[in-house]
């Protein structure tokens, strides 16, 4: 038995033998301010004779009893969880009660004090398997159960759950009268700020041709009362009542749970969690500061990727986490779609081929790389595979099949999955099925090429011409491992009165190394400016350009017209880069360039950040000592006029090395600007700087400004930020005891890594210390710690051999496969800064 990490022979073992019914769960939150008492009493049938397990991970178990009578506690063990032998084919009630602790990782129950005014407030995080942090459950996805849940609390706080709550004297109930799974189960608990709304609309797409429905829907809105001046309520209804709007007019199934709440929650590890009719989002989101246009435009994809968990993941659950992949894909793919087509980020599918797609290709070139669908063993093995693949590269076939089979079959497909498994669990299978069903084509050789082999294809365009410039032959090729099939466009474009424009676009199948494109044949080489084998970005690749039209996009990028065309152009440089085909100088040289004239703001600020990676990273550290290239684009943008271009400039400007015009205009943010926001940012730059005199009395003042849980954060990474040997070695060892919450961990580790800080820091000492840290740490933790103190900043052959020499022991599967990417981008980077040199 291993409770901890789950195997799914084991969830497998324990499903045929257990058919849930209930839970009756009773969370004393007045038992003190360090721990909680959860009381369980879950009614269960055994299917078959034998012994198996229910979860749990507590500090103390007070009492256990199976169908009243006494089990022993003594001997309890949360890694295998509470054994329950010697059952036979009969119903069971089981009743647990358990002194539990508040956790501090964002993981199970979260307690929270605010800085602002010291009121406390709680959130549950149980994905992937930590519901058996607040209560005894069989905690895997295809054990469904109903839920009674009593929460006793204090009378002034606000309950938010997956149900409407009601109080009697100083317990709150809620009932779960619908199967749901464990990991979905949520409670919200503090005097939160309540902001209320309604969803009225029609359910039109009904897959058996019923007349439109009438519904309604009661909306929730929630974060910090240190917050509410900030939230912008407004606009968050508005944009779920879009994602309302899209999904009932495609989805064919009405909302299934009631009422839609979502609650702005801090110290949050992820962008946000999908708990049934109760989503929790990091209130990061809740923006106290100017925010960039990117940033509004994320926080939109954020809320219409929970909402389209409703239905897919919620409604309809993955029968084991192998199927993760196809959970978030969906969502990520049905928030594009949807922002593209119902809401004012009309071009999120740029923002998709700039921002999603580069997190895939980064992930698919790891030596980790993995299926889209792949191994889900064990629950260590699912944490790890929460990623670009699962998320970002799942989204992006699935944008591909759409395109392979048509938008109304597919959305056809989706409706039939959702009719035929509502309240139960499916699997990849069953909705391939659905899609074969819909669309009347054979879609088995589709998932073996993209679902179930890894790595990226590149496309090119082949041409040759006879001596008048005229094309003879002209091919779109693919190279890769895996040669598979593509919906692709290639686009022609020409400059024409200062704009590059597209002049023709060719719409094709490849399904092998090499396809003819006869419509290019007989044109003349000179008539055709540049060359886009991957026009619309209708498929998952990289692109090679030919010699004129890379040479045509570095001269002309910032005329091109398109904005998905441009990003397009941007991404494929950015890879270039990556791959050391283009030196990390001529990259950042494009963007000085490009920048201006980038309408799309949330390409620009990935832009910027893509410079600044490739200074800090690829550029040959001599060169980059001494080059402002870089520093003056970002400080000529931070003057711009235009406010969105000002901000985010200015917050890249204070994340790389600093010239003395770029220090003083920080110093004027510092002083005068009414953004606490930019303060912050340029307190922590100037501190790295050596450029504040006395940076924990600059933060003391800065927090009288902005007593807030952002401010208290940003103090910490300021304070982090100071290049002493000293100060590195004092938050390196505060890091590495693990006493920190997930929030202060995460601001302390960037202040650690700012400019300046590499000479002081360890580059040997990390790999004395990662396994007890990976050990002793909880998982969020552990991944969180070893990612940020791996010596990334040690670019040298010596750093490579330390860590094959670390790699050679005999280590847990997590700790390896995050060792082995750090490994792997300090290779790239060592690797791109020779390239650059040269």
């Amino acid at each position: 038995m291993t409770s901890i990490n789950l195997t799914r022979e084991e969830a497998v073992q324990r499903s045929r033998m257990i058919e849930v019914d209930h839970y009756d769960v009773t969370l004393d939150l007045k038992y003190s301010d360090t721990h909680f008492l959860s009381t369980t009493k879950v009614s269960f049938t055994s299917q078959e004779i034998g012994s198996t397990f229910i979860d749990l991970r507590a500090e103390e178990i007070q009492e256990v009893r199976l169908n009243g009578n006494p089990l022993p506690t003594e001997s309890y063990n949360p890694t295998y969880g509470i054994p329950l032998s010697g059952l036979q084919v009969a119903d069971y009630t089981l009743e647990v009660t358990a002194k539990i602790p508040y956790s501090r990782t964002g993981e199970g129950l979260h307690r929270f004090v605010d800085p602002a005014d010291n009121k406390v407030y709680l959130y549950t995080q149980f994905e992937t398997a930590d519901a058996k942090r607040v209560f005894a459950c069989f905690d895997q996805p295809d054990m469904k159960a109903t839920y009674a849940l009593h929460f006793k609390a204090p009378e002034e706080w606000t309950i938010i759950s997956n149900g409407p709550v009601s109080w009697e004297g100083d317990v709150a109930s809620t009932a779960i009268d619908y199967p749901l799974s464990t990991y979905l189960v949520a409670l919200c608990a503090g005097p939160y700020h309540e902001v209320t709304d309604t969803w009225r609309g029609e359910l039109t797409a009904h897959p058996e041709g019923k007349p439109a429905q009438k519904l309604e829907v009661p909306l929730g809105i929630y974060c910090r009362a240190s917050l509410a001046h900030a939230l912008d309520a407004e606009r968050l209804f508005t944009e779920t009542k879009q994602g309302f709007d899209f999904y009932h007019r495609n989805f064919g199934f009405p909302y299934p749970f009631g009422k839609y709440d979502q609650i702005f929650v801090p110290e949050f590890n992820a962008g946000a969690m999908e708990n049934a009719g109760c989503v929790t989002i990091r209130d990061e989101y809740v923006f106290t500061s100017q925010a960039t246009h990117y940033k509004y435009e994320r926080r939109a994809d954020t809320v219409l990727h929970e909402l389209a968990h409703m239905w897919f993941g919620d409604l309809v659950t993955m029968q084991w986490w192998d199927d993760l992949w196809l959970n978030e894909s969906f969502a990520t793919w049905s928030a594009a779609i949807s922002q593209a087509e119902e809401t004012e980020y009309d071009t999120a599918w740029v923002t998709f081929a700039n921002v999603e797609k580069s997190w895939a290709y980064q992930q698919d070139q790891l030596p980790t790389t993995h299926p889209i669908s792949t191994d889900a063993s064990d629950i260590e093995t699912v944490e790890q595979n929460f990623d670009g693949i699962t998320y970002a590269k799942g989204a992006s076939v699935l944008k591909q099949l759409q395109a392979y089979v048509g938008r109304e079959n597919f959305l056809a497909g989706v409706r039939r999955h959702f009719a035929a498994h509502a309240w139960g669990n499916a699997t990849f299978d069953d909705l391939l099925r659905h899609l074969e069903e819909a669309s009347g084509r054979d879609l088995s050789f589709w998932a073996q090429q993209w679902l179930k082999t890894s790595g990226i294809n590149t496309l090119s365009v082949a041409l040759n011409a006879d001596e008048s410039g005229t094309i003879t032959h002209a091919y779109l090729t693919q190279a890769g491992d895996t040669l598979r099939t593509h919906r692709v466009a290639v686009g022609l474009y020409n400059l024409q009165d200062g704009k590059v424009v597209r002049t023709d676009r060719i719409e094709m199948d490849i399904d092998g190394a090499s396809t003819e494109i006869p419509e290019l044949i007989g044109r003349q080489l000179a008539d055709i400016d540049f060359l886009l084998p991957n026009d619309d970005d209708l498929t998952y690749c990289l692109i090679e350009l030919d010699a004129g039209s890379l040479q045509f996009l570095l001269d002309n990028i910032d005329k091109f017209v398109d904005p998905m065309a441009r990003t397009l152009c941007w991404s494929t440089a950015w890879e270039m880069t990556r791959a050391g085909t283009m030196r990390a100088r001529d990259f950042i040289q494009l963007v000085a360039r490009g920048m201006q004239a980038e309408t799309e703001l949330a390409v620009l600020e990935r832009i910027v950040l893509q410079a600044s990676s490739a200074l800090k990273n690829y550029a040959d550290p001599q060169w980059a000592a001494q080059s402002t290239l870089l520093a003056d684009a970002l400080l000529d943008g931070a003057h711009s006029p235009d406010a969105q271009r000002s901000i985010i400039c200015t917050q890249a400007l204070a994340k790389i090395r600093l010239h003395d015009s770029a220090r003083d205009y920080l110093r004027g943010v510092l002083e005068s600007s009414a953004d606490a926001g930019l303060r912050w940012s340029a307190l922590a730059a100037l501190a790295a700087d050596g450029a504040v005199e006395d940076v924990p009395a600059a933060a003391e003042a800065q927090l009288e400004r902005d007593n807030s849980a952002t401010g208290y954060y940003s103090s910490l990474r300021a304070r982090a930020a100071v290049a002493t040997a000293e100060n590195k070695r004092a938050v390196w060892e505060e890091i590495v005891a693990g006493s920190l919450t997930n929030r202060e961990l995460t601001s302390k580790l960037e202040g650690l890594l700012y400019p300046h800080s590499d000479a002081f820091l360890p580059t040997a000492e990390f790999f004395d210390i990662a396994e007890k840290v990976w050990t002793s740490q909880s998982s969020e933790v552990a991944l969180t710690t070893v990612t940020g103190l791996f010596p990334s900043w040690d670019i040298t052959q010596k750093g490579l051999d330390r860590a094959d020499a670390f790699l050679k022991k005999d280590l847990p599967g997590g700790l390896r496969r995050t060792v082995t990417e750090q490994r792997d981008r300090v290779a790239r980077a060592l690797r791109n800064r020779q390239v650059d040199a040269s």
